[in-house]
C-alpha cells in the first residue's frame, strides 16, 4: 500500500506518498481501506518531532480515518467485510489501509458522506469524553471553548447548545466569530483583542463558565482560573500557550474549583478511562444527534492525501472545522 511517511522532522515538505507494508490484522483488529482522513494538530506536532506515537502504534500520521472494511482478525465480533465506518486511530490514518481494533470503529451516522465521516472521530471523541463524560454538561450550565473555529471548538458548540448550555467561545478573527455564532455560540470573544474573562464575567452577570475546554496551557491557566464559577471545572486538553504555568491555590480553592487535564491518544483501548468506552458511549449518545443533524461535522475543505502538506499548512494557518484528506 501507499501512505504519507516523513523524510525527516520538519516543515511540511517532508511529507511523501510512498509504499510501505500493508497492515495485518491482530486478534480483535480490522483493515479498513481508508477512503479519507483528517487533519489533527497533533499530526503538525508530530511532523515536527514533538509528539511522538504511543508505544507499538503506527508511526503513520494520522488519528481518525473513515472508510470500508475489508479484513476481519481473529475475535472480532458485530462488523463485517464491507462495513462502512470511522475510527479513532493512536496513528496509521494517512494511508490506504490501516489496522483498526474493533472496539474503536463507528459506524457511520445515518447517510452522513463517507468522506464527511473522517472528520468526526477524533474531535468528537475530545468533545464527548471530556464536556460530557468527565464534565457533566448539562441544561443551564455556561462553557467556554478556546479556538472555537478549529475542529473541537466547531463540535463543542454544537454538542454544548445540545445540551441546552450557554457557549462562549474566543477565536482570532471575525470571519471565526461569525462562524461559530452561526453554530449557537451565544457570546464571541475576539482574544486579539479583548480580554475573555472580563468579557465572559460581564456577560453572564459575574457567574463565568462551570465548564471550560482550553488547548493553550500555561499561558490561560490563570485567566482561566478568574474565568471559573463557582464549582467550576478547567480542562486542559492542549499545550499551545506553553507546558509550565503558575497556579494561584488560593484562587482555585476560593471558588472550589477543578482543574483537570486530559489526552485521548495515549489512553488503553479498553479497561477504565479507555477509548473503547468512549467510543461504546459516543455511539450511544452522541451518534443519534449526528443522524438527526443537530450535530455535524465542519469541514473547511477537501484536498487528495497528495496535498497533505498543503492541508497542513491550512490547519496552520485560517481553516474553520477540519481539512480532509481523500484518500480513495
Amino acid at each position: 500500500m501507499h501512505a504519507i511517511t516523513l523524510t525527516e522532522f520538519g516543515s511540511p515538505d517532508v511529507m511523501q506518498w510512498t509504499e510501505v507494508p500493508d497492515p495485518r490484522p491482530q486478534r480483535g483488529q480490522v483493515i479498513v481501506d481508508v477512503a479519507a482522513t483528517a487533519v489533527n494538530r497533533a499530526d503538525l506536532m508530530q511532523r515536527q518531532g514533538m509528539y511522538p506515537p504511543p508505544p507499538g502504534a503506527s508511526e503513520i500520521l494520522g488519528l481518525e480515518c473513515s472508510g470500508v472494511i475489508s479484513e476481519l482478525g481473529e475475535g472480532v465480533h458485530g462488523w463485517k467485510v464491507g462495513d462502512r465506518v470511522c475510527a479513532l486511530l493512536a496513528g496509521g490514518g494517512y494511508a490506504e489501509q490501516v489496522a483498526v481494533p474493533s472496539t474503536q470503529l463507528l459506524p457511520i451516522p445515518g447517510a452522513l458522506d463517507l468522506h464527511a465521516a473522517a472528520a468526526l472521530p477524533e474531535v468528537a471523541a475530545t468533545v464527548w469524553s471530556n464536556l460530557v463524560m468527565y464534565g457533566g454538561l448539562r441544561s443551564g450550565q455556561v462553557v467556554l471553548l478556546h479556538g472555537g473555529g478549529s475542529g473541537i471548538g466547531t463540535h463543542g458548540i454544537q454538542v454544548a447548545k445540545a445540551f441546552g448550555a450557554t457557549v462562549a467561545v474566543t477565536a482570532g478573527s471575525q470571519s471565526k466569530l461569525d462562524f461559530c455564532a452561526s453554530l449557537g455560540a451565544d457570546i464571541l470573544i475576539d482574544y486579539k483583542n479583548q480580554d475573555f474573562v472580563e468579557v465572559l464575567k460581564d456577560r453572564t452577570g459575574g457567574h463565568g463558565a462551570d465548564l471550560i475546554l482550553d488547548n493553550m496551557g500555561a499561558k490561560y491557566l490563570q485567566p482561566n482560573i478568574d474565568a471559573l464559577a463557582m464549582d467550576g471545572t478547567l480542562i486542559t486538553i492542549g499545550m499551545q500557550g506553553g507546558v509550565t504555568g503558575e497556579l494561584n491555590f488560593g484562587a482555585l480553592l476560593g471558588k472550589r474549583g477543578t482543574v483537570h487535564a486530559a489526552g485521548l491518544r495515549g489512553r488503553p483501548e479498553t479497561g477504565r478511562s479507555s477509548k473503547a468506552d468512549i467510543v461504546a458511549d459516543m455511539i450511544a449518545r452522541l451518534w443519534p444527534l449526528i443522524e438527526e443533524g443537530t450535530v455535524s461535522p465542519i469541514v473547511h475543505a477537501e484536498l487528495p492525501i497528495t496535498d497533505a502538506p498543503e492541508g497542513h499548512r491550512m490547519l496552520d494557518a485560517d481553516a474553520i472545522g477540519k481539512v480532509i484528506l481523500r484518500v480513495q
